[in-house]
């Protein structure tokens, strides 16, 4: 499946994760994450060393979103918390990703 297809809404984009596993061997992003309920727990799980992380280049989990290049929602937004995630978007230098849980 290409990147373009499968498309259900203008903001939504499906494709296969060996583009996505590729795409971050090549350029190591620096991820910082964003936990909002339980799936938090499942990201510090991701972070430790049972999945290995390294081998991709994304060991640690940047504190600043300055400093990140994938911003990482793991977690329901909610109304309230939408506008504070789209302030952390913003800071982000280019180009900036965002992976939804």
């Amino acid at each position: 499946m290409g990147i373009l297809q499968g498309r259900f809404d203008p903001n939504i984009v499906t494709t296969s994760l060996d583009w996505l596993f590729n795409w971050a061997r090549k350029s190591s992003p620096w991820p910082m994450t964003f936990g909002l309920a339980c799936c938090a727990i499942e990201m510090m799980a991701t972070g430790a060393s049972r999945f290995d992380l390294d081998r991709l280049g994304a060991g640690v989990f940047r504190p600043s979103p300055r400093q990140s290049d994938v911003m990482i929602v793991a977690g329901t937004v909610t109304e309230k918390m939408a506008p504070r995630i789209k302030t952390l978007y913003d800071q982000m230098p280019d180009p900036k990703w965002v992976i939804a849980m």
